[in-house]
């Protein structure tokens, strides 16, 4: 299972949001690329990096973003504010591996879809699960759509992999949603990644059992819950 370290930024600084609300957020670091570097020196080959000012509109951290391309020796998925070609040509041109969609995922597959095959496998659909359903607008609110509905439409797409989050254990240190996890390991036929709540190395392991092709890891790593190689090692 690969192990992937986030960086999520805000107003050009690494933070941390607890169950996707920006009022909990906790700042970590002045300079994401050197967090990025970090990261890449002590053993990872792939980083997940969030613009969660893009999330919301109107703000955005371009210039962080692309300071971490320019300077980290590894793959780097970008996230955060993708809704079309624009978006995704414009980070994939500049030295991403991947993007990372979300809210279009969701109410527009079919645009999923379309992009996903002009980009076979650089295009990866975030599933943000919050109280069962999936969450958009930044977390705010969720859709009524089916969770099985939609991985079905998902699986028709040429993606790089579908990327889950517990919005309710993320950033919460609290252990991973092993349910959802092995419910939508079930329903997707691609590459599943898992986020949230992972707080000990004994969590990766259990994400590893439920089916989960790759683990994101944040603030148990930002904190020191334990070291970036020691989680490489346990996840084999």
């Amino acid at each position: 299972m690969q192990v992937i370290p986030a960086l999520d930024l805000r107003g050009g600084r690494v933070v941390r949001l607890r169950q996707g609300d920006f009022a909990s957020e906790r700042a970590y670091s002045d300079d994401p690329a050197a967090a990025a570097a970090a990261f890449a020196a002590a053993g990872a080959a792939r980083l997940h990096v969030v613009d969660l000012d893009a999330v919301r509109g109107g703000a955005h951290n371009r210039g962080a973003v692309a300071a971490i391309l320019d300077r980290t020796p590894v793959a780097v998925q970008v996230a955060g504010g993708i809704g079309g070609a624009l978006e995704c040509d414009r980070w994939l041109e500049a030295g991403a591996a991947a993007v990372v969609m979300g809210t279009t995922a969701v109410r527009r597959p079919e645009l999923l879809r379309t992009l996903a095959a002009d980009r076979p496998g650089r295009v990866l659909a975030a599933l943000d699960v919050k109280a069962g359903r999936p969450a958009v607008r930044g977390w705010t609110g969720v859709e009524e759509i089916e969770l099985e509905t939609l991985l079905e439409a998902w699986n028709q797409a040429a993606l790089g992999g579908v990327i889950l989050t517990s919005v309710d254990r993320d950033g919460t240190l609290e252990g991973p949603d092993l349910e959802t996890l092995r419910r939508v390991r079930a329903l997707t036929a691609h590459d599943l990644t898992y986020s949230g709540g992972i707080g000990e190395l004994a969590d990766l392991e259990r994400v590893r059992e439920a089916g989960a092709d790759a683990a994101i890891l944040g603030r148990a790593l930002l904190e020191g819950r334990f070291r970036l190689e020691e989680a490489l090692a346990c996840a084999g």
